[in-house]
């Protein structure tokens, strides 16, 4: 066990605090069940070697003990995260934050509330100045307020009306969260997944018995696909993905407060200076030195030579990743890599393959705080606990987009590799399970952080660990994308900081339905049934393209009628380089059209994405064709 073994890392899981703590332990041990036959010695050997090789090195730590907070720290650092401290009453804040309570949904509109309120009642317990009531952030209530309108003011009250609220909706379709074994789901983007969640709070939990051994009996999940197609990450602007991670916080804990979890993060704390220029160093300052080499490195320049490596020579190799190479010699070229990587002198192609298997765990235990980060690694842990997995999934996802941006790059360039070497798993003998369980110890244990693993709850952590990077492994494509819901707030939250909303309601169920209300008539005026409008390539063309739009017109037929027209008219071309396979076949694949201005910054289009729809999303933007840029992790 991981007690007994003396390891220095923490897999922390979230407290149950609700009713629904009963069916989550039941689906957390049909799944346990389901792993019993799996065989779990891959993760403790792991153990044991990464024990081995920092036995040394303990004193060494990157992080400090995390501190347990007081009542209503948690509440307030929350509040902070969130861009919503001018709840507190702080006289010095700015209430530009407000705008982001324009865009929330109820279910997250309730989680910000009873946050607030927890935050109330413990200064008024502390005896402190009283914190502003949230009635009086958007205007005292008159004292002829109904009784009706007194209960909605008590946060108990008010959550079981929004809980009742969101059960009888029946505008919203989510049976597809009902397992269908064999076949493959849907997966809606479209809708807040805590709404989704408050649907089904008045149902029961399914939990799956599956064997999680077989890649191929995963269940299978299509995103729901609307008329404004699907957004991944790297598809938005830097400027609109900053809002993503305060947005996608809000969203992950009302999913929580639904589920009835507690969402506890980790202090993050002050890392220590090191020396060295590549291993142990934090991966900001390690991408910074490496965008004055190449500025537009995304992932660390030696993870990048340390998979490119394996990929080359490692990827047919038996026990790649499980069969631990020489300590001694792992050491010696951590040295030597310290010595000459950026000099170009250092030789890989003497390295033996399972050394740089070494290297790649090595570089990422020693980084300073842990790749999924100190303050949400126990948020990550506790995935495992939710009975449903599109649920985990929701979960999973919201959990990636919160990730610092190095953090979340790095992480999918190493999934990418481990899905590579899932699919030669008959030369290399390293199915998905394998490659999970060694991972896992890599990923969740970190030298900095204390151990607090519950006596007889180990087993239990180290299969639930090795299973969630087993699901980021296996449905990287689904957690990197950015949900429709959250691009819509965002838009909302561009659009207000135009027009700025009053703040003068008397709660937030007040502000919302005049946002909502709003969103209505703008809906009322969508029925324009075409419209003609200008596509721009400046970079490509000097003249721009005329488009005439209809309900059916969508992003690739407008690239396929702007190649058509570049092969065939001869339009004056301003660049050609690599650009176009001009040919008896239409081929758009290196073509993208952005979505630019308006209540966006920046927008690469889903080639489905309907355009008509678009224009009465975001009239005022602009339409421009732009070549396909290389992946964004690559220099």
């Amino acid at each position: 066990s991981l007690s007994t073994r003396n390891c220095p890392c923490k897999m922390s899981q979230l407290p149950l605090k609700s009713p629904l703590a009963s069916p989550v332990s039941e689906g957390t041990n049909s799944r346990v069940e389901a792993l019993d036959n799996l065989s779990m010695d891959s993760f403790w050997l792991e153990v044991e070697n990464i024990k081995q090789s920092t036995e040394a090195e303990q004193e060494e730590c990157s992080l400090a003990d995390v501190k347990t907070q007081e009542e209503g720290e948690a509440e307030a650092e929350w509040l902070q995260d969130t861009g919503l401290s001018e709840l507190l009453g702080d006289q010095g804040s700015d209430n530009d934050n407000l705008v982001l309570l324009s865009t929330l949904t109820q279910t997250q509109a309730a989680a910000v509330q009873r946050r607030l309120d927890t935050y109330s009642r413990s200064r008024r317990r502390k005896n402190k100045h009283p914190v502003r009531d949230v009635r009086d952030i958007f205007g005292v209530a008159s004292s002829e307020e109904t009784t009706a309108e007194k209960e909605e003011s008590n946060p108990d009250q008010l959550w079981q009306n929004l809980q009742t609220a969101n059960a009888q909706r029946k505008t919203q379709d989510y049976s597809c969260t009902v397992r269908n074994p064999g076949k493959e789901e849907v997966f809606n983007m479209d809708v807040a997944y805590s709404e989704q969640a408050a649907v089904l709070l008045k149902g029961s939990f399914l939990s799956e018995s599956r064997k999680l051994k077989d890649g191929n009996a995963l269940t299978k999940f299509k995103i729901l696909k609307g008329r404004l197609g699907v957004t991944r990450i790297g598809d938005l602007s830097a400027q609109d993905m900053k809002k993503i991670p305060t947005l996608a916080l809000i969203e992950l804990t009302a999913l929580c407060d639904i589920l009835g979890f507690e969402l506890k993060r980790n202090k993050a704390a002050k890392l220590k200076t090191t020396e060295k220029r590549l291993f142990g160093v934090p991966l900001n300052t390690l991408l910074e030195n490496d965008q004055k080499l190449f500025p537009n490195t995304k992932v660390p320049l030696l993870l990048q030579a340390l998979l490119s490596c394996l990929e080359k020579r490692g990827l047919e190799t038996e026990g790649i990743l499980r069969v631990s190479g020489s300590q001694t010699r792992i050491k010696s070229l951590e040295q030597k890599l310290e010595r000459d990587f950026y000099t170009g002198l250092f030789r890989w192609d003497e390295v033996h393959q399972n050394d740089v298997s070494g290297l790649l765990k090595r570089f990422i235990r020693e980084l300073p705080a842990p790749l999924l980060t100190a303050e949400y690694l126990p948020a990550f842990a506790a995935v495992q606990n939710i009975p449903d997995l599109k649920q985990r999934l929701q979960a999973l996802n919201l959990l990636i987009l919160i990730l610092p941006e190095p953090n979340r790059n790095t992480l999918k360039a190493l999934l990418e590799f481990f899905s590579k070497v899932v699919a030669r798993e008959n030369n290399n003998k390293m199915n998905l399970w394998n490659v999970s369980t060694v991972m896992a110890p890599n990923l969740f244990m970190h030298k900095g952080l204390p151990n607090k693993i519950p006596e007889g709850k180990e087993k239990q952590l180290a299969e639930g660990a090795a299973d969630v990077v087993r699901m980021m492994i296996h449905y990287q494509d689904l957690l990197w994308t950015v949900s429709s819901f959250l691009v819509a707030q965002v838009r909302k939250l561009n659009e207000t900081n135009n027009k700025r909303y009053q703040f003068c309601d008397k709660r937030i169920k007040n502000l919302l339905r005049k946002i909502h209300a709003d969103k209505d008539k703008v809906e009322k005026n969508q029925t324009e049934p075409s419209k003609i409008v200008k596509v721009h390539a400046s970079l490509l063309l000097k003249d721009s393209l005329e488009v005439h739009l209809n309900n059916a017109t969508r992003v690739v037929d407008v690239l396929r009628q702007f190649q058509k027209n570049l092969c065939k008219n001869g339009w004056s071309i301003v660049n050609t380089v690599n650009l176009l396979k001009c040919n008896n076949s239409i081929e758009c694949t290196n073509l993208l059209l952005y979505e630019v201005g308006g209540n966006i910054g920046e927008h690469c289009l889903d080639p489905d994405t309907y355009l008509l729809d678009l224009y009465h999303i975001n009239p005022h933007a602009e339409w421009i064709i732009k070549q396909n840029p290389s992946y964004p992790w690559m220099f």
